[in-house]
């Protein structure tokens, strides 16, 4: 990217954040893979993209907050808040009686989320760039521990459930959601397929491997809740329609298809012959799906729900 407006928005978000949270170049965690890529190329995309980002996955993150059910005086941890949608959102519903804690491993994130929680004038919210897996949480603090798509990428999922749970009061309730298999999710397969028709063989990956679609299994989700000390546990379908890209303007869809998703790994350090054909396979693919709204595609996904034994 070059000098842009996102970029320099995500300066002086960052700059205005910084005493709202503390935001390290590099979070010591047991997932150090994780914490590069999202506190380098993906945390930087992810700030210039954020309103587009949240307009897409909106739906699936307010049907994950329906169930949540967050109530007026909830101590709630946001884990992977990213740039702050869903802990805004949860800051509202619980009110000035309650608090929301947003957590995530991106300190680029982080620091736009505390930037646009006081400009929103949330004085409920607080942030802390910690990987949850190993992160330092207050014991027995928290009505409601949520997550829009931030709990797939857990070094050791177990591990990390363990210590969410012992953030739960007793009784605490658990809520997020997380992606389907990819193939069943068009929003991903369409680019991904397009992406893969003109490039090199891939290697396959390891589908328990932390990303987006490590949690496509429900019987996965439900053993590594148990096996936390999560009980009442509950996985619930959920599909919704996304607008691609949170943008009706075709142009802008590619370019965010081509930012975030299947093309984003695969094309890092790519020549700019590759990248030029990847554009093209992936117009050619969404150009079927295109409206004078936008471009829909589905989102399919597992709303997890559990508790904490009282």
């Amino acid at each position: 990217m070059g000098c842009s407006s996102s970029l320099v928005s995500l300066v002086l978000r960052t700059q205005r954040a910084e005493r709202a949270v503390n935001v390290p170049a590099m979070v010591s965690t047991a997932n150090p893979e994780q914490a590069k890529y999202w506190n380098e190329h993906a945390g930087a995309e992810w700030v210039a993209l954020q309103d587009r980002m949240d307009r897409q996955l909106g739906p699936l993150g307010d049907a994950a907050l329906e169930a949540a059910a967050p109530q007026p005086g909830d101590a709630v941890l946001d884990v992977g808040c990213g740039c702050g949608a869903t802990t805004l959102q949860l800051a509202a519903a619980v009110g000035n009686g309650g608090s929301v804690h947003g957590l995530d491993i991106s300190g680029l994130m982080t620091a736009v989320a505390a930037s646009r929680a006081a400009e929103a004038g949330l004085g409920n919210t607080t942030f802390t760039t910690a990987d949850a897996q190993d992160a330092a949480l207050a014991a027995d603090a928290y009505d409601l521990i949520f997550s829009r798509f931030g709990v797939m990428f857990f070094a050791d999922p177990v591990a990390a459930f363990s210590n969410l749970l012992s953030a739960a009061r007793p009784g605490g309730r658990l809520a997020f959601v997380c992606w389907q298999k990819p193939a069943d999710n068009a929003w991903s397969a369409v680019a991904g397929r397009a992406v893969m028709s003109v490039l090199p063989p891939q290697p396959v990956p390891d589908p328990l491997a932390p990303g987006p679609f490590a949690f496509a299994d429900p019987e996965r989700i439900r053993s590594i809740l148990t096996r936390a000390g999560w009980s009442n546990i509950a996985t619930d379908p959920c599909v919704r329609s996304l607008q691609m890209g949170g943008s009706a303007n075709f142009d802008e869809v590619v370019d965010v298809s081509m930012r975030i998703g299947p093309a984003s790994r695969a094309l890092v350090g790519a020549e700019p012959e590759l990248r030029s054909l990847v554009v093209e396979a992936i117009r050619a693919a969404l150009e079927p799906h295109r409206t004078p709204a936008g471009v829909f595609l589905s989102g399919v996904c597992w709303i997890a729900t559990a508790r904490r034994a009282d």
